[in-house]
């Protein structure tokens, strides 16, 4: 089993990356699924929350207001900490969970994990190869801005919060440079793909 993490940044085009290898056949776990998932009503890590936060962060049906508890987070580092120490450490169980369900479907899987915050968070050594999606800056808080209409300032505000990636590209086996277009990226993946099971192939021979 080969397991491959893709990192970029907020607006990068980790997604465009993931579904890619997956349409080609490789595996996909989608970590912003996970710490979704990890917080649905009533779980371990939705009390925790609660907990700390209060109740004023939930709508009616008992989901979490993602935005509520977004601007909380996004304006006190030591909050978002603490959410983070709640969230990871359930991701990690979840994502911990499907590598085994392949692993008993495929035994050589290639099995491509996105996690956004893979170098923040210092766990890259843990993966087989790591690939970043990159954008230069200005790309990414364009993007930034039309997809959540928001202002420049407030998109250059949500990018500082992040590892530049310029500075992650450093951490990459292999860089996807995503400033071009959707079918420029994917031509990219299609090629990568093709020489990590090339490599895995001769490693298997």
């Amino acid at each position: 089993m080969n397991i491959i993490a893709v990192t970029g940044g907020i607006a990068s085009g980790k997604s465009i990356v993931l579904n890619t290898f997956m349409n080609l056949g490789a595996f996909g776990i989608d970590c912003d699924i996970l710490s979704r998932e990890a917080v649905i009503p009533c779980s371990k890590a939705w009390w925790e929350i609660v907990a700390v936060f209060g109740n004023a962060i939930l709508r009616n049906d008992l989901e979490l207001d993602r935005k509520k508890l977004g601007d909380i987070v996004f304006n006190d580092s030591g909050k978002r900490k603490i959410l983070e120490q709640i969230i990871h450490p359930e991701v990690r169980r979840k994502c911990t969970e499907r590598i085994a369900a392949i692993k008993k479907m495929e035994l050589n899987a290639v099995v491509i994990i996105d996690v956004p915050l893979l170098i923040e968070t210092g766990v890259q050594k843990e993966f087989d190869t790591v690939i970043v999606v990159y954008v230069s800056a200005n790309t990414q808080i364009r993007r930034l801005m039309d997809r959540d209409g928001i202002t420049e300032e407030e998109a250059q505000k949500m990018v500082a919060l992040q590892i530049p990636l310029a500075e992650k590209r450093t951490f990459a086996d292999y860089v996807i440079d995503n400033d071009g277009t959707r079918e420029e990226t994917e031509l990219q993946v299609m090629m990568l793909f093709e020489a990590i099971s090339s490599l895995i192939s001769k490693s298997e021979g």
